[in-house]
């Protein structure tokens, strides 16, 4: 067989994007790749099916799981050979090669170093660990090759590329280069936050973008649904909470005590930096943490800081910040780990405070940690609260939908442990998976909703729905399917295992799903998370605790596909989240779902029609500490869930108010910070705009004064009443709003706002980055804009260029603006207030432009071009190692502590 069949065609008819992408398809093709990049749900499989027809020869098609394997099988039957058979001509073993190929990536890797490796029904990038690998010598590839070569394979799809580790690309690469295919790229998370070597790379194997789409870009056209996420807040159990509790009153307890130690500090000041600073100054400047550190616990312990120190620091009135948690890891770090040779006299003093750290929890695989510990994260992400979430939402989503529900739970494990043979099904439910969560619902179904389950290895659905499962099963030309009904439960059926079913039971199972014989079904994420298509979805949990950023995407792309038919779907995304009551930021189960947030892009519910990613679109404040104000929250969230078709005209009025999707930087201001100088600093008159706030703060104190004075005027007998009275609160307001102006005046003083330079900041880095050939389109097609918004947050993106140009353009612009770390160039900005008050601020150099003196003195000359006077500093020079200590000290950055974010947004 050399070309594929006459008869073969596609069904239905193409969505816009994909219709676009076919007629610029010759185009497209010059090169030998196409590369696509578009959200789940938008069809990447089809377009990749009737790409590989039209260019017409043997193909071979790669993807990161079985069962996104099996999917491309079944669509090519379901969707073009409009049959129930797998011909004889696909194959999935690629060590016997047919005319169309369709196997995963490991299986690929495995046969060319004839291993037995099976292919993974799991997500490859989490669960396949390095002893799986293997070797990677290749020694079988030439046979490989010269099977592929015999089929005369000459189009190779690559399914979510992303994917491959590096081993595996290795293997690709080499394919690639012997026989010379085109290569059609298609993925839904492209890396853009790689570095340029490994987005280089990438490009090498998929060539470069053709055709991006956005998820709106997506509802516009009706290829995806409105959908919103939720996130439903829980607080741990007794059990867990003491377990919490008891952890932070030991640390407490421990810093304490480290805070205090003696020995410690007589360690600290036997180290020959401390003894004789002027002779280690190469010493101190390639450890400036450890020095910093050592430096701040000194002081805490009431050390007077010698001259010979201040001459280092460089300068005498700086202010040392107090120890804290962040700090004492850092000493830790440098006493019991990094520093060896000079704390030998204190062996047996390490070795009581390393049992200690253990002993708290406070030490793990060498990293010392007193905010964040191995067991208490557990706690919070795998809470058992979190079953009462579930089932709390599969409540509310059942009055809400009732018959119409289709709800989907994603979850890590099975736990078989809790499948009782028996009568009665007792088992204590202390662990989050598969049977847990369906023995929580089944338990508790007071609303006879139909439960199912589906894993690689526990399939069980409702006795109700058997007729219909039977029916699937002959329509597959499957029979005499064992089953027996689960012992502690008649009105449920366990399907057991068999080599039959193994490749069909997905797809019948989702039929039964879809045709509403199952309400609810709960799975693993690695066998339904990525993949799997059932669109009659409008409800999602994801009780998924383990995975990566772009699994999480690829959960959430399960429930926001459109459905033949049902032009009134919405989508509901529930995550669920453990508050950890012991931490002012939510503990680490909500700074997980932060960072997670980040690639999720949805209506803000803070913002009346705006589309933007970032978990700040939901509007989550604090205090969440308090369970009241959880279940106030999670109250507030139903309200919203519970109204869908609010939620598509919330999609409706926000795509109208946009034309793409631009990713940018965003300088926010701290709305919880010490001072609520940062509300005003980005304003369009930044810092001056400070003093106004204080001004007006102040003023609302007078008059809260007066109040006070007239309901307390009754008990005030003489004229020294009064003046006591009123002195009390002139020295209360003097001390409040003394110190915060004095403060805002200091930063006025110091330093020039950044607002009015960010886009002259952004002309300068886009400029270098043209001459560094990072950035490669024409000039004339690019421009930085920037914005400030009605919240005083200032915006920056670069508008034009490729997807990865406009990506690098943000994360160094983000290097320049946020706190210093240890860059090898630091560029001081420099202006004159009132010209005569010199104001100085400090940025890094980012690290691509700082590898390379040339370019970073051309980014220099750009910034005095565009920004104004400025002077660039090479940190490795003892000289500017001493500026680079007192620049992460005193730039603006890092006065106001508040970091930049990535965020995109429907502009």
């Amino acid at each position: 067989m050399k070309v594929f069949p006459e008869n073969i065609k596609f069904k239905y008819s193409w969505r816009k994007y994909q219709q676009r992408v076919l007629d610029g398809l010759d185009q497209h093709l010059k090169n030998n790749h196409l590369h696509v990049i578009a959200p789940p749900g938008s069809g990447k499989t089809v377009l990749g099916i009737e790409v590989a027809i039209r260019i017409n020869q043997p193909t071979l098609i790669l993807a990161p799981t079985i069962a996104i394997r099996n999917q491309w099988i079944q669509k090519l039957c379901d969707l073009f050979l409009q049959t129930g058979m797998v011909p004889d001509w696909v194959s999935r073993d690629i060590r016997h090669p047919e005319f169309l190929t369709i196997v995963t990536y490991q299986g690929l890797h495995a046969a060319c170093n004839d291993l037995k490796v099976e292919e993974s029904e799991t997500d490859i990038e989490e669960e396949i660990t390095e002893n799986e690998i293997g070797d990677s010598s290749n020694y079988n590839l030439e046979n490989i090759i010269a099977g592929l070569k015999e089929k005369q394979i000459k189009t190779i799809v690559v399914d979510e590329a992303h994917h491959l580790k590096n081993e595996w690309w290795q293997t690709l690469i080499k394919i690639k280069n012997s026989i010379k295919p085109v290569i059609i790229g298609l993925t839904a998370t492209p890396p853009y936050d790689v570095t340029p070597n490994e987005w280089q790379r990438y490009l090498e194997l998929n060539g470069p973008i053709d055709v991006e789409i956005s998820v709106p870009e997506l509802i516009i056209e009706g290829d995806l649904c409105p959908h919103q996420d939720y996130v439903y807040l829980s607080h741990p159990t007794e059990n867990e909470f003491q377990q919490i509790a008891q952890f932070r009153e030991g640390i407490e307890l421990l810093f304490e005590e480290i805070k205090n130690d003696e020995t410690l500090s007589r360690a600290i000041e036997s180290h020959p930096a401390w003894i004789n600073p002027g002779e280690n100054l190469e010493w101190i400047y390639n450890n400036l943490s450890s020095y910093s550190a050592c430096l701040i616990f000194l002081n805490t312990m009431g050390r007077i800081i010698p001259e010979t120190q201040i001459e280092i620091i460089g300068d005498a009135t700086i202010e040392i910040p107090d120890f804290d948690y962040s700090w004492a890891e850092i000493l830790l770090a440098f006493y019991l780990l990094k520093e060896k040779t000079h704390f030998r006299a204190f062996e047996e003093h390490q070795k009581n405070i390393e049992n200690k750290l253990r002993r708290f929890g406070a030490i793990d695989k060498r990293q010392i940690s007193f905010s964040q510990n191995k067991r208490i994260t557990s706690a919070l992400t795998s809470s058992i609260s979190k079953l009462n979430s579930i089932k709390q939402i599969v409540d509310f989503e059942h009055q809400q939908l009732g018959q119409t529900l289709r709800l989907v739970i994603l979850t890590d494990f099975i736990r078989n442990e809790f499948y009782a043979d028996k009568l009665e099904n007792t088992f204590e439910l202390n662990k989050i998976g598969v049977i847990t969560i369906f023995e929580k619902l089944r338990r508790e179904n007071s609303d006879a909703i139909k439960i199912g389950v589906l894993t690689g290895s526990v399939v069980i659905i409702p006795q109700t729905a058997f007729n219909l499962f039977h029916e699937r099963a002959e329509h597959c030309g499957l029979s005499n399917i064992k089953h027996t009904p689960v012992p502690f439960d008649g009105d449920y059926i366990l399907i057991e295992e068999c080599e039959q079913l193994k490749n069909d039971i997905v797809n019948m199972i989702t039929e039964v799903f879809q045709q509403g014989e199952i309400q609810v079904l709960i799975g693993t994420k690695s066998l339904l998370g990525e993949g799997w298509d059932a669109p009659a979805i409008n409800s999602l949990i994801l009780a998924s605790f383990v995975g990566s950023f772009v699994l999480s995407n690829q959960m959430r792309g399960r429930a926001i596909r459109t459905q033949n038919g049902n032009l009134n779907k919405t989508g509901n995304i529930w995550h669920l989240c453990c508050i950890d009551p012991t931490s002012a930021t939510g503990g680490e189960d909500f700074d997980m779902l932060k960072r997670r947030f980040k690639s999720f892009v949805g209506i803000s519910v803070k913002d009346d029609f705006v589309i933007e990613n970032g978990i700040g679109r939901l509007n989550i404040s604090g205090g969440l500490q308090r369970k009241e104000n959880i279940a106030s929250k999670n109250a507030e969230t139903i309200q919203y869930a519970g109204n869908r078709q609010a939620l598509k005209d919330y999609w409706r009025k926000a795509l109208e108010n946009g034309v793409n999707l631009t990713e940018e930087i965003k300088i926010p201001f701290g709305e919880n910070r010490e001072y609520r100088a940062a509300k005003s600093l980005y304003l369009n008159k930044t810092i001056a705009n400070l003093l106004t706030a204080l001004g007006f703060g102040f003023l609302e104190y007078v008059f809260e004064m007066l109040q006070s004075l007239s309901k307390n005027a009754r008990y005030m007998k003489t004229l020294d009443d009064l003046y006591i009275y009123l002195t009390i609160f002139v020295v209360i307001g003097i001390l409040i709003f003394g110190r915060l102006a004095f403060k805002a005046f200091r930063l006025y003083i110091k330093y020039r706002d950044i607002s009015k330079d960010i886009q002259q900041i952004g002309n300068a880095l886009l400029y270098t980055m043209i001459n560094a050939k990072v950035i490669r389109t024409n000039p004339q097609e690019l421009n930085v804009e920037a914005s400030v918004d009605d919240y005083g947050s200032v915006y920056c993106h670069l508008d034009g260029g490729t997807a990865f140009e406009r990506s690098a353009f943000i994360g160094m612009l983000q290097e320049i603006i946020e706190p210093i770390d240890n860059p090898r160039y630091v560029i001081i900005r420099k202006n004159l207030l009132m010209y005569f008050i010199k104001q100085r601020d400090f940025h890094s150099v980012p690290e691509i432009i700082g590898r390379n003196k040339t370019l970073a003195l051309y980014f220099e000359q750009e910034w005095a071009n565009h920004v104004g006077p400025c002077e660039l500093i090479f940190t490795r020079t003892i000289e500017g190692r001493q500026l680079l200590l007192k620049s992460r000290i005193k730039s603006l950055a890092s006065q106001l502590d508040n970091n930049a974010e990535r965020i995109s947004k429907w502009k």
